[in-house]
Formats: C-alpha cells, sequence, structure tokens
C-alpha cells in the first residue's frame, strides 16, 4: 500500500452565484424547480446501505402551497432506529481503519457534486420544502454545505498533523481516533447544510452515525443522502431515520454504545436531551460527548453615532431573510431617540416594499420574503402579534397581518416597545418580528446593560456605530453576550473558516461549526510514547557511589 503524508486541495469559500436573469443558474434552478414541483416523490429512510420503506407514509408540502403535495416519507418506529444503530456500529471498525485521505476524498466529492450537478436539485428541494428564496438556498444548501466539507477536510488534515515533541531517544505520537460507540445527530429545518454537515463532521473524523432530521427537512434530507451515495460514502457510516423525537430518544439514549450528540435545535430540546444523557450516564461505555448549537435571542445595539440608513438596511436583511428564521436573526434592536425617527422612517418604507412588492412564492424570483415553515410556528408568531396588538406597552408599527389559508404567510412585522423586558424583546419567537426599543440617546451605557441582562441566549450580536471609542466599549462590555459579534453588519451571514458559528449561555455549547474546534469534539485522542533504546539497568545515577 502507498504511504505519504498528503496535501489535500486548497479550501476556498464557494462563490455565491447571482442568478440573475439570463444567467444559466437561474434557467438550471427554474426548471428543476419545475420538475420537483410536478413529482411527488417517495422518500425511504437509508439504513445499511438499504432503502427502508416502511408502508406508513406521510405527506410533504411546500410551507407557501400547503394544499399541494411534493412527496410522501415512510415514517419509522423505535425498531428502525434499532436497525441504524445496529448498521452504525456494524460499519464502524472497517471505516475506522479506513486511511484518512479515503474519507477526505469521499467528502471532497461530495462537495465538488453539490458545487456541480446536484446543485440545481439541492437548491430547489430547499426552495420547495423549507420556502427560502434562490439567493437564501443558494448561499445555504450549495455554498455554506460545500464550504463545510471543504474546510472540515482541511480542519482535519491540520488536527492530524498536529503532534507533540520528543526529548532525546524518545518519539512521542498523537493520534485522534473516533468516539468509542455512534453518534447522533439531530438537525433542524432551517438550513440544509446544518443538515448535512452535523451527520458528515463526526463521519468525516471516523466515526459512524445516526441521523435523525426535521420533519420540514426530510424532502432536502434525502438530496443531501443521495450526494453521500453517489461521493461513495459506505453503507452504515451515516443512516437516516425518520423517527419521532422521544421515540428515536428512547432507544438512542438508553444504549452502553451512546458517545455523543450532534444537536442543533430549541434550548428546551436540548436541555431535555442533556438531562436525559446525565440521568443515564452509568449505562454508557464512555462519557458522551455533547454537542449543541441551540437558540437565539440577537440583538441589534446602535450608538448615537451609527448611519442612519446601514443601520436600517441591517435590521431588514438580518430580521427577515428567510422570513427571521435563523438562529442568528435580528430579534431585539436598541436605537437612540436622536437616529430613531430617520431609521424608522427608511423602515416604514422598506416594509411597506416588501409587503407590496415582494413577498410570495420563493420560485417567484423577485420575492424577498416568503412563508414560515409550518403551522405550529405560524400560530406561535401570530399570537406574539396578537399580544402586542393588546398590550399598553407595545405597537405593532408596521406589518401585523398574516394569513395560512393558502400557506403560512406571516408580514414582516415591527413592535416598537416601551418596556425593554417585554416579552418580544426576551423571549425567542423564531419568525419575522422585531422589536425595537428606543433609549434616551446619551444612555448608552443602561442600553449596553440591557443588551447584556435581557435574554438569557449568546448566540449573536451587533454594535452599529461610527465613534471608534464607542465601539470598543461595547465590544469589551458585551464580550459574553454573543458568540458571534457584529460590528456595523447584520448578526446574520456567517461564512465557514472565517467566522466559525457559535455562542454560549442558553444558545450552545459554542462548539464553533465551521473550525477545527467542533471537529476535536468528535475525536479522543490517544497518545503514544516510544523509546527508541530502552534502558537495561533499573538502577539511576543518582544511586551510584561516591
Amino acid at each position: 500500500m502507498l504511504k505519504g503524508f498528503f496535501n489535500v486541495p486548497e479550501a476556498i469559500n464557494e462563490p455565491v452565484k447571482s442568478y440573475a436573469p439570463g444567467t444559466p443558474e437561474r434557467a438550471a434552478l427554474q426548471a428543476e424547480l419545475t420538475k420537483l414541483r410536478a413529482e411527488v416523490r417517495d422518500i425511504p429512510m437509508y439504513i445499511g446501505g438499504e432503502e427502508i420503506r416502511t408502508g406508513n407514509t406521510k405527506p410533504l408540502s411546500p410551507p407557501h402551497d400547503i394544499h399541494h403535495t411534493i412527496a410522501n416519507f415512510h415514517e419509522g418506529d423505535k425498531s428502525h432506529v434499532e436497525q441504524a444503530i445496529n448498521a452504525s456500529l456494524g460499519a464502524k471498525e472497517e471505516w475506522n481503519k479506513l486511511s484518512w485521505e479515503h474519507r477526505a476524498s469521499i467528502f471532497l466529492k461530495a462537495a465538488d457534486l453539490i458545487a456541480g450537478p446536484y446543485r440545481a436539485r439541492i437548491n430547489a428541494a430547499t426552495m420547495l420544502a423549507q420556502s427560502k428564496t434562490a439567493f437564501q438556498a443558494e448561499i445555504d444548501s450549495a455554498c455554506e454545505f460545500i464550504d463545510f466539507l471543504r474546510f472540515n477536510v482541511k480542519f482535519m488534515t491540520e488536527i492530524y498533523q498536529e503532534q507533540p515533541v520528543s526529548a532525546p531517544g524518545i518519539w512521542n505520537r498523537l493520534e485522534q481516533r473516533p468516539l468509542e460507540g455512534f453518534v447522533f445527530a439531530i438537525t433542524p429545518f432551517n438550513f440544509t447544510a446544518i443538515a448535512g454537515n452535523l451527520p458528515a463532521a463526526p463521519a468525516m473524523m471516523g466515526n459512524t452515525v445516526v441521523w435523525k432530521p426535521s420533519e420540514d427537512q426530510i424532502y432536502s434530507a434525502q438530496v443531501i443522502m443521495e450526494v453521500f451515495i453517489e461521493a461513495g460514502l459506505p453503507e452504515g457510516v451515516i443512516n437516516l431515520v425518520y423517527v419521532d423525537g422521544p421515540e428515536a430518544g428512547e432507544v438512542v439514549f438508553n444504549h452502553p454504545d451512546f458517545a455523543g450528540l450532534h444537536f442543533t435545535g430549541s434550548t428546551g430540546v436540548f436541555q431535555h436531551l442533556w438531562k436525559t444523557i446525565g440521568e443515564n450516564i452509568a449505562k454508557y461505555k464512555t462519557y458522551p460527548r455533547i454537542v449543541g448549537e441551540t437558540g437565539g435571542k440577537d440583538f441589534i445595539l446602535a450608538h448615537k453615532s451609527a448611519d442612519a440608513k446601514a443601520l436600517a438596511t441591517a435590521i431588514i436583511r438580518g430580521a427577515f431573510e428567510f422570513q427571521g428564521q435563523k438562529c442568528s436573526a435580528a430579534s431585539r434592536v436598541y436605537i437612540p431617540r436622536n437616529l430613531w425617527p430617520e431609521v424608522e422612517a427608511y423602515l416604514q418604507e422598506d416594509i411597506k416594499d416588501i409587503i407590496e412588492n415582494r413577498s410570495g412564492m420563493p420560485e417567484d424570483f423577485k420575492n424577498f420574503f416568503t412563508a414560515v415553515i409550518n403551522e405550529r410556528s405560524f400560530d406561535k408568531i401570530a399570537g406574539f402579534i396578537d399580544r402586542a396588538k393588546e398590550s399598553n406597552v407595545a405597537d405593532v408599527i408596521a406589518g401585523g397581518g398574516y394569513d395560512k389559508s393558502k400557506g403560512y404567510f406571516v408580514e414582516p412585522t415591527i413592535i416598537k416597545v416601551e418596556d425593554p423586558h417585554y416579552e418580544s424583546m426576551v423571549q425567542e419567537i423564531f419568525g419575522p418580528v422585531v422589536s425595537i426599543y428606543v433609549y434616551d440617546t446619551e444612555y448608552f451605557d443602561e442600553a449596553i446593560y440591557l443588551v447584556d441582562n435581557t435574554s438569557e441566549y449568546a448566540l449573536t450580536g451587533a454594535i452599529f456605530s461610527q465613534d471608534r471609542y464607542a465601539a470598543e466599549h461595547a465590544t469589551q462590555k458585551l464580550q459574553n453576550a454573543a458568540g458571534n459579534f457584529y460590528i456595523n453588519d447584520k448578526p446574520t451571514g456567517a461564512v465557514v473558516g472565517q467566522q466559525p458559528f457559535g455562542g454560549a449561555r442558553a444558545s450552545g455549547t459554542n462548539d464553533k461549526a465551521g473550525s477545527a474546534l467542533n471537529l476535536l469534539r468528535w475525536v479522543s485522542p490517544r497518545t503514544i510514547k516510544e523509546t527508541l533504546v530502552p534502558p537495561t539497568d533499573y538502577k539511576y545515577p543518582f544511586m551510584d557511589a561516591e
């Protein structure tokens, strides 16, 4: 067998295509949208390399067109989770023995497949099933997913290359073993890239995985599995199951070979899973790794020196791209009174344009804004809006309409609050609602205190200021308020390899997806010391006679 120290292809962020009129990518995407919309796909589970069809099917519909069916998926039960675990454990030895460069090659090929022949399909699937615009799908399911795969290969090689020093006569080595057991990946609806990365990152490091996606993301999850299979991923390395969360958890978290949880979802669910793992800790062969990115109540804080137009644009994009359904979406904003009249005028103008001219089906490329993911989310968001309309300390100043007769449409909504602790300033909404508190212009420190102490979350945040002293002051004071902090930019849009993503407090374990820090969580190091010429006398020199 050939051996060598191999250099992997340079990791470069995938360029974002424009989808402007007349471009080939626009024509390809429109054709794929038409094709997928005309089909009703039959979506199986994937366990041990087999397509599993239970006959217990459930329909999938676009959130923006709820009376149209685009697929039926086969729902599983506990027995399928057990099968997936067994398949994962059965594949583990051969996958672990496979040399790292061959693992790297599989995921590099997957990245190239997404960049090329699968690009239109994975973007179209994300647009249909998750109601993303062409641009939001492109930066997520194509570019970010490609970046995760390519940069994780780079980070993997860096981790393997880092070795200890050796004293004379000794050779010290450090090897990074996969975890002992299987990893359970639970993925959200809102990012196809996250859904692909959460099982792929542990697998790249030699682990085998049981993957349970959100029901609202199953449609594009199947495309991810098709890519992995075509890229040459061996059977049983990643097993995709569609099983109710509590049912799956009952099997997974009672299994002695459970070795790790890779999770993105709600804080409440993550805390429940952590508690369950803790209660079962004596059942496991090893202490499981727990990696989670949960929620956010992400902020924008403006100083009196901020540029009003830049601030307003950051609020619109940060709060309303993908209907505010990003963990990083701007949800609470603190604006000084001197800027508020100008900022409000810009916001009102943009909201009016979005509602009247830029809302509707994602297949219509002129739209900036589409539907929220499901009825449960729609009802929750509508409840926040209704309570704000009835409140004496809050006022809906823009948007506020909603309708679910055809799809789950909620207008981009701005709530202006008089009480900085009003519920919409504190609780995660995960929808197109942003709350604004106008503070006295000279009370900047008080506004900083509110930002830092109002919410349990600490995911993303931004400071807008043309005064560098004020920007630095806020950056220092808010060091624990956000794991990703932005200066004069919206708090969304982290790029793999540039802004590793994750937060602390109730926002997660801050293991930074898109960096080597995350991959290190999926290995267990072993130190090997080899003495080249071992001693043959037990006595030390100090023991010699004078």
